[in-house]
């Protein structure tokens, strides 16, 4: 009898914490990588700011903040699913939440200048997201690193 009690116990927690895993979120990253394979749920993507930009001179040891602007111009939830600089000198940030139809965000990037060497570096950070036409989009920019 004891332990049967002790199994359906057992049982009790286990579907207990797992419904407050889903509640809390923890199936976020999941739905994210659905919003991806799933070409019902691609929307479009318009870039507020030039995918290029050019950072200019910088002196050695400087560290460098850029920004691209976009916005969701579809009629589904925008998931911007990860953004991966080029190189360890940068570093990104994506938004976590999906951004609804008509909704701006940003991508924000810092470029650290102490370990390069002097002269033009061009940089990339790439973007996955749940856009038709590509679900892969380049940010670039160039800077020149002074001594």
């Amino acid at each position: 009898m004891k332990p049967l009690l002790i199994i359906s116990t057992l049982a009790t927690l286990l579907v207990a914490c797992g419904q407050n895993d889903a509640a809390s979120g923890a199936g976020t990253s999941t739905t994210n990588a659905n919003a991806l394979a799933d070409t019902a749920n691609y929307t479009s993507i318009q870039w507020l700011d030039s995918t290029y930009q050019d950072l200019g001179k910088v002196k050695k040891g400087q560290v460098v903040e850029i920004a691209w602007r976009f916005k969701n111009t579809g009629n589904k939830p925008l998931v911007i699913q990860s953004v991966r600089p080029g190189c360890g000198c940068t570093v990104a940030d994506k938004p976590e939440a999906p951004l609804a139809p008509g909704a701006e965000g940003t991508i924000k990037g810092k470029f650290d200048s102490n370990n390069q060497s002097a002269g033009e570096h061009r940089k990339v950070i790439s973007v996955d997201a749940n856009t038709s036409g590509s679900a892969y989009h380049q940010l670039n920019f160039r800077v020149e690193v002074m001594e």
